[in-house]
């Protein structure tokens, strides 16, 4: 069983949800899927181990800095595959 990762909230209002996570090595989010679209916003570079639903797995870096957004409805679990904590924030459009 991996350690769970840390989510803080940032701002919650009626547009917008921002929260930001940080990930021991080895650490978790948990199964999930988005309700809503959503950006993430690397704030250290960012190993990821992503399991996707039918057991697949795929590794991303997103380097410190950078951005991308994806669609509601995305569903994975995502590993800190690095050696060093890991950090970003999170942005989901209401």
């Amino acid at each position: 069983m991996r350690p769970q990762c840390t989510a803080t909230q940032l701002v919650d209002d009626d547009r917008v949800r921002v929260t930001r996570f940080e990930f021991a090595p080895g650490a978790e989010t948990g199964w999930h899927r988005h309700s809503m679209d959503y950006v993430i916003t690397a704030i250290t570079d960012c190993h990821m181990l992503l399991e996707e639903p039918g057991g697949g797995t795929r590794q991303v870096m997103v380097p410190a800095g950078t951005a991308y957004r994806r669609t509601e409805g995305v569903e994975h679990n995502v590993i800190n595959d690095g050696d060093q904590v890991m950090r970003f924030v999170e942005i989901e459009l209401k």
